[in-house]
Order: C-alpha cells, then sequence, then structure tokens
C-alpha cells in the first residue's frame, strides 16, 4: 500500500504489524532519520521510544497501535526516542485510519518540554514527595494503563496472578488510589507513565 503523508508535521504510518509504511519530511528533521531507513522498519525499532527514567516504552508489542486500531482514544505520549544527535523528548499523538485498503496507525511528532521537577509543580510550590514504586509495579501500572487484565499481566510477564494483585494493592496504596483507572490516573499525571 502506497502512503503519502503531504504535510510539514513531522509523522509516519504503520500498518497492524507495526512495519513503517510512510515516513514524511518532517520526521527525516526531527529525528535525522531518512525515509528510505525508516520505510519497511518497525516503528519501534526505528525511534526506540523510552520514558524519562529509562523503561522501554517502544517495544514489539505495543500495545498504542493495537488499541488504535481497535477504535480507542489514546492521550498524547511524551518519550524519549533516538535520533541522530542522541535522544531527543517528542510528543507523539496518535491516530488510527481505516479504509479499504486496510488499516493504518499514523504518528504526529513534536518537540517536548523538560519534564517538571518530581517535588515541585509548574508554579514552584512543593507537591509532596514523589511516590516509590519499584520497577515491576511500574510495569505492571503500565499494563493496566494499557486496559490489560491482571490475569493476562500475570501470563505476560511470568507471574503468578497472586502476585500481580499483590503489586496492584501496593500501587493503589502507593499512590493514594481507590481504583485501578484512579491510579493509572495519577501515574500519568505525576509523569510515572
Amino acid at each position: 500500500m502506497e502512503v503519502k503523508l503531504a504535510t510539514e508535521a513531522p509523522l509516519f504510518a504503520f500498518g497492524d504489524d507495526l512495519t513503517i509504511v510512510a515516513w514524511n519530511a518532517g520526521a527525516e528533521e526531527l529525528t535525522g532519520t531518512p525515509a528510505e531507513e525508516a520505510i519497511g522498519q518497525p516503528c519501534w525499532a526505528v525511534l526506540g521510544g523510552r520514558d524519562d527514567d529509562g523503561g522501554v516504552i517502544c517495544h514489539r508489542q505495543c500495545s498504542r497501535g493495537r488499541l488504535a486500531h481497535e477504535g480507542r482514544p489514546l492521550p498524547c505520549l511524551e518519550m524519549n526516542i533516538r535520533c541522530r544527535e542522541g535522544r531527543r523528548r517528542i510528543a507523539v499523538d496518535t491516530i488510527a485510519m481505516h479504509s479499504a485498503g486496510g488499516r493504518l496507525t499514523v504518528h504526529v511528532m513534536r518537540d517536548a518540554p523538560a519534564p517538571v521537577a518530581d517535588d515541585a509543580d509548574p508554579q514552584g510550590e512543593s507537591a509532596g514527595p514523589r511516590p516509590r514504586l519499584t520497577p515491576r509495579q511500574i510495569d505492571v501500572l503500565r499494563l493496566l494503563g494499557d486496559g490489560i487484565s491482571a490475569r493476562s499481566i500475570a501470563s505476560m510477564l511470568w507471574l503468578t496472578e497472586a502476585t500481580v494483585r499483590n503489586h496492584i494493592r501496593a500501587v493503589l496504596r502507593e499512590l493514594g488510589a481507590h481504583s485501578q483507572l484512579e491510579a493509572v490516573c495519577r501515574a500519568r499525571c505525576l509523569g510515572l507513565l
């Protein structure tokens, strides 16, 4: 399927298999990666997206593309990507398109501001200590944010369901949340996800 992206905004498109089918001049300029190198490659391999703590965001089982294809609205995602100069912090908006030719996901990229300091809000007032979550608790929280059940998380992370539920309880306690949804929302607001 030939796709042309006629806009100056940096963006690229990929299919169900996460293979990039279109990479415009804006994406070339933002990342330093020419279209010839990006097209035909998995998007996760080209971007190498990581969160501010170095955790992997872009991977071969990306739930963002799947959720977009299911028609779910996705919030803007900020991440650090691989580019010619090293790493660059960007914001990504995701758009799913369905046509007779198939399904496509489009990522619109732009530079993102540096994250706000952990213990301060934008006005400079103290927001209290940042919650302390283990890397495994963040993994569980991220998967909860993707709408994955505790049973499926257990299978994906090679844990028992009881262990996953213990991690969920610890996350709820640490974030002061009363539900998994509230915990995911608080984590996003705090920049943990």
